[in-house]
Parts: structure tokens; sequence; C-alpha cells
């Protein structure tokens, strides 16, 4: 029985020392943000995802232009 207790107080010690802290984490971006927000249920968020779609396609199609550009 103190075997199970140790191994369990053991594990329960190492996991606190994993290293991995949201503090270290860098703050979600506002693409990042919305990108969740569109995904989720919530009232409003087809909204937010329509818009992220409406911007990348107007960001893709300005690269096309930029790149036809360059061209001689």
């Amino acid at each position: 029985m103190r075997l199970i207790v140790s191994i369990i107080g053991a594990a329960v010690i190492l996991s606190g020392c994993t290293g991995a802290h949201p503090g270290n984490r860098p703050p979600a971006t506002e693409r990042q943000r919305d990108s969740v927000i569109g995904a989720s249920r919530l009232p409003g968020a087809q909204g937010v995802g329509r818009a992220l779609r409406a911007s990348d396609s107007a960001n893709s199609r300005r690269a096309l232009e930029d790149s036809i550009a360059r061209e001689p």
C-alpha cells in the first residue's frame, strides 16, 4: 500500500514540473482569437467566420495583383 501511495505522490509531484506553463505561451494574435470565435457556436460566430473568409479572399486577390504587376 505504501508503494502505491509513493508512486502516486511522485507522479503528482513530477506532473507539476513539466515546464509547460501557460505563462510561457505568447499571447494569441487577433486573427487567432477571431478564428476561434468563428469556429464556435456563439451567436454571431458565423459572421466572424465569413468576415475572415472574405479577408482571406481579398488578401489572396491582392497578392495575385501584386505578382502580376511585378512581371515585366
